[in-house]
């Protein structure tokens, strides 16, 4: 059963519920507690112990139902076999056509299991034997559907299938109807090996389709994803934006001693003879993280500006001290917004107020300056996420140079190729003179590395 709940966690990856081996462990306790006997208690102590939202428990309950449902094996009659059941006189007892049927062909001594096993038709056993035999086989490893034929092989010959066919070419020659009927008994077999595959692809191929998908989606560019994709987009930046939780937002451990500062403590301890009873540390001072975020909502933008929400929704997760600003012609502060509700709420709340207008950056820097630039300290990173593209009107970066100048770091992520830097009504060359880091952010991959290279530098 403990090699069952491992392939079943790695199922539950593949359908988006994270599970760390520390709730496997739980969920492991929690099975030996409430016992195999009762499946819906089964089923309510895994996704009490393993599902973290509504979303994850209804996706852990099909994988649940899914995982520990065997597929039926089939019957095997022929339909000689059917018709003479159907025309056997009513009054005749089962004993006399068994008697009769024994009397025309006896199974022969000496048979494989796999054949006796097919013979008595118990299903019970049929489906225990495909279970036993998918785990010799590693189906748990099936990720993609040419691999089918591969590991129904592999589970037919765990399971003796050279054997039985050794079995069928003897009968063949001294008991056709018996060889017929294991004949039959093997087909069924196979459909049920079949289905017991399909299910091992839908439970296990599911994680690597979705890497293989999410991969793809995070090298594409974010200004070109098609309207089909950008659901999977914002499923993809969520998952980014929990990575960076997870990595960045659990609180540091103080240290309550650094490395060991030796002539200190020669010096405290002078009156001992050079005894170290008392010993002094040396400690590295860091400084509390502050991050001030500019987010370009305009139309030039839209297609983007959803997903850099989303990446500045999770820094006010991952660091204490974020306020947070969005622009088209005019500037206003979000950082309530983004704290109180929803990724989603907020976002529609900030489109609705300064979203999808044209671009003013210059008319937006001049906001900044008048209401917030002193919220600017010499520990401060001010990150711009735009397209640096102002309509040909005033870029106002005099008030950038002043911005850089009051902060710790500047850093300007753009969502355009640097091919385009600079062209049209592009200000991105002048604007860069200012900043201490310009980065390209085309793509969520590359989103992602500057954001966490960013919340980096303060653990």
């Amino acid at each position: 059963m403990r090699e069952n709940l491992d392939r079943f966690f790695r199922a539950a990856r593949g359908v988006g519920v994270h599970v760390s081996p520390a709730e496997s462990i739980d969920a492991m306790r929690a099975v030996a507690q409430v016992g195999l006997s009762d499946r819906t208690i089964l089923r309510d102590a895994l996704l009490l112990t393993l599902a973290k939202s509504q979303d994850e428990k209804l996706a852990l309950g099909d994988c649940f139902d899914l995982f520990f449902s065997q597929p039926e094996p089939r019957q095997h009659q022929t339909e000689a076999g059917s018709e003479e059941n159907a025309s056997q006189d009513p009054d005749q007892s089962p004993s006399s056509g068994s008697a009769s049927e024994a009397g025309e062909g006896q199974p022969p001594e000496g048979l494989g299991p796999l054949a006796q096993m097919l013979l008595s038709q118990d299903r019970n056993t049929i489906a225990a034997a495909i279970a036993s035999a998918s785990g010799a086989a590693s189906l748990s490893d099936i990720r993609y559907s040419t691999q089918r034929g591969i590991f129904s092989s592999r589970i037919l010959d765990a399971m003796g299938l050279q054997r039985l066919r050794d079995d069928l070419d003897a009968l063949t020659a001294t008991n056709p109807a018996l060889a017929e009927r294991l004949r039959a008994a093997l087909d069924a077999l196979r459909e049920a090996v079949r289905d017991t595959v399909s299910q091992g692809l839908a439970l296990y191929a599911r994680e690597e389709a979705e890497n293989l998908r999410n991969e793809i989606l995070r090298n594409a560019p974010l200004a070109r994803i098609e309207r089909r994709q950008v659901a999977e987009m914002r499923a993809l930046i969520r998952q980014i934006a929990r990575r960076l939780r997870e990595r960045y937002s659990k609180p540091r451990k103080r240290q309550r001693r650094g490395h060991l500062d030796v002539r200190r403590t020669l010096r405290r301890n002078a009156a001992w003879g050079g005894v170290p009873f008392l010993t002094a540390w040396k400690r590295k001072h860091r400084d509390r993280p502050k991050i001030v975020a500019l987010c370009d909502v305009s139309g030039s933008v839209a297609q983007v500006s959803d997903f850099f929400l989303l990446l500045i929704h999770s820094l006010h997760e991952v660091v204490d001290d974020v306020r947070s600003f969005a622009f088209s012609s005019h500037m206003i502060e979000v950082s309530e917004i983004l704290e109180k509700k929803s990724p989603e709420e907020a976002m529609a709340e900030i489109m609705s107020k300064v979203g999808f207008g044209s671009s003013d950056y210059g008319s937006s820097l001049v906001d900044f300056e008048k209401d917030f630039m002193s919220t600017l300290t010499p520990q401060t990173t001010v990150i711009v996420l735009g397209d640096a593209r102002s309509n040909n009107l005033d870029p106002r970066a005099d008030i950038l140079r002043r911005i850089s100048e009051r902060s710790k770091r500047l850093v300007w992520l753009n969502p355009e190729g640097r091919l385009a830097w600079g062209f049209g009504d592009s200000e991105m060359p002048r604007y860069a003179t200012f900043c201490t880091v310009v980065r390209q952010c085309a793509t969520a991959q590359q989103l992602e590395r500057a954001v966490s290279d960013i919340v980096a530098t303060y653990q």
